[in-house]
């Protein structure tokens, strides 16, 4: 009985372990930053941390850096980079499957994955190991409507093309067809509108919009909300967010590359 006990409680040790969010140290040339990274993206927290305990990081630059949006780092070509060079092609070789949840958003001090741009990435996979973090800015709640509006548009045509490339709508596509070809434009709007709504109960969607929550964190401490839904948020800064400030604030050149070299000097996980 003692012996089961003991399995039971070393089980219930490694659980609780392996439950607890992960912190990572990026020690920078400006200073260090602490992040905190999501059980609910664990495979971009995963992946995060074997690149981590790799030293994969270790001198890399944060190679972009815009003012009230986000530094961005992780480019092993920018290890050895010389000055004035475009930098943000490189990765370990392999990309990861997008982990877009709603409720980890653009807020001030998101930590989330880059990747290439929708047309030659429609799923939007993340980069193997570029990241950025947000700086962001305040938004008005007018700011706001507009670009709630524009996201519902955007996230409106990816559920309509998610349910058309599937296989066993051909008929759809053919109806769409025989609209265009027809030049029959209110058909084809009210036909959208009813794939719109299927591939809503088929995904077990909503359509966007910004949350409470949301809309008092962008209008009270900012972020970078017109992202949102788009790409992986993984983390958050809990400790640093001067240093991003104090990164984010240097001078660049046209590339948005720091004129003077903004390096990571180490990384390491912390508990």
């Amino acid at each position: 009985m003692k012996k089961l006990s003991f399995i039971f409680f070393a089980l219930v040790l490694t659980i609780h372990a392996f439950s607890q969010s992960k912190k990572v140290k990026i020690v920078t040339t400006e200073g260090t930053i602490i992040v905190k990274l999501y059980d609910d993206t664990p495979l971009h927290r995963d992946n995060f941390l074997k690149l981590v305990k790799s030293h994969y990081y270790d001198s890399l630059l944060f190679h972009r850096v815009i003012k009230n949006f986000m530094i961005q780092g992780g480019d092993p070509f920018s290890k050895n980079a010389k000055p004035g060079s475009r930098l943000g092609l490189g990765g370990p070789g392999y990309t990861i499957p997008a982990e877009i949840r709603p409720n980890h958003f653009h807020k001030r001090g998101a930590l989330a994955a880059a990747r290439e741009s929708d047309d030659v990435n429609p799923e939007r996979r993340s980069s193997g190991s570029q990241f950025y973090i947000v700086q962001g800015r305040k938004y008005t709640v007018e700011e706001l409507n507009k670009l709630e509006k524009r996201l519902k548009a955007i996230h409106r045509n990816d559920l309509i093309m998610k349910f058309l490339t599937e296989k066993k709508n051909q008929a759809y596509r053919d109806t769409l067809k025989s609209l265009a070809k027809a030049k029959n434009t209110e058909g084809i709007i009210k036909f959208r509108n009813r794939i719109y709504k299927l591939a809503l109960k088929k995904y077990h969607q909503k359509p966007f919009e910004f949350t409470a929550k949301q809309r008092k964190i962008y209008t009270t401490i900012g972020g970078a909300p017109h992202l949102d839904g788009q790409y992986t948020v993984f983390g958050e800064v809990i400790k640093g967010m001067d240093v991003v400030d104090k990164i984010a604030n240097v001078k660049t050149d046209i590339y948005n590359r720091p004129l003077k070299d903004v390096r990571i000097i180490k990384m390491e996980v912390v508990q």
